[in-house]
């Protein structure tokens, strides 16, 4: 039986601003990564979407990005690696005490934004924040956006990481990813075939038709698309239809 693992960015909304359908969605993944406070979030939605995720079952994770609500985390930012990692360490506490208030633990961390680009373009970034990890946690799941990442991650033979891929956003052919300014709907049934494409070959198809190895054992959706639930809901009747299996992260690792 093949598993894999469903993941959602989560906790999204700060104050009077929604982000996302968090309610929704939940019921669906198997993995969610909560804002820390920086791109987004608050004190109040990062112990309600934990709560929420306890309740559904569902492994947490840190979402961490640059402190930069204006822009959502996309924004570039001049900082150090060692200014990063404290950024993620900083972050990845705030969860924590949540996690403990609500008799769970914190599973994996999942850089956000313009912070996975920074450590996807500089191997010193990245390796500042997955020593910081394994300092706090050496139990901690980094989930890796991009091939690049990944690869730095494999020099520590104590992280754990997992390869993520992506179904409702498209990959160039060198598997880089078209990111939407905003999110525009999907065809249903299109998403869920990525999706089995990915789960069962390790593969799916690029903007120009060839299809590239994306050998991912966790998938992201995105849950603030327009029809997010939908979505999920066309992949999980194709889940019961094949031998396949949805688990958390800590069941990957």
């Amino acid at each position: 039986m093949v598993t894999i693992d469903i993941n959602c960015d989560m906790g999204e909304s700060f104050g009077n601003w929604k982000m996302g359908r968090d309610d929704e969605v939940m019921p669906y993944i198997t993995s969610a990564n909560i804002a820390g406070g920086y791109h987004a979030g608050d004190p109040h939605v990062m112990n309600d979407t934990v709560a929420l995720a306890v309740e559904q079952n569902v492994g947490i994770g840190i979402h961490p990005g640059l402190p930069d609500k204006m822009g959502f985390g996309r924004r570039t930012m001049d900082a150090s690696p060692d200014e990063i990692q404290d950024y993620v360490i900083y972050q990845l506490g705030a969860l924590q005490a949540f996690a403990e208030q609500h008799g769970t633990t914190v599973q994996h961390v999942k850089p956000h934004g313009a912070m996975y680009s920074m450590l996807s373009e500089s191997d010193d970034h990245a390796r500042a924040v997955m020593e910081g990890i394994l300092d706090v946690n050496e139990d901690l799941i980094y989930l890796a956006t991009d091939m690049n990442i990944y690869e730095v991650a494999q020099e520590y033979d104590e992280l754990r990481s997992v390869f993520e891929g992506y179904v409702d956003l498209t990959y160039r052919p060198d598997r880089s990813l078209i990111v939407e300014q905003q999110m525009e709907p999907k065809d249903p049934d299109r998403i869920a075939q990525r999706f089995l494409d990915i789960a069962l070959d390790g593969e799916v198809e690029a903007e120009n038709g060839e299809m590239i190895d994306v050998p991912a054992q966790s998938i992201c959706i995105h849950g603030d698309g327009p029809n997010a639930v939908e979505l999920l809901e066309t992949i999980h009747e194709q889940v019961n239809e094949h031998d396949i299996q949805l688990v958390s992260l800590t069941e990957i690792a």
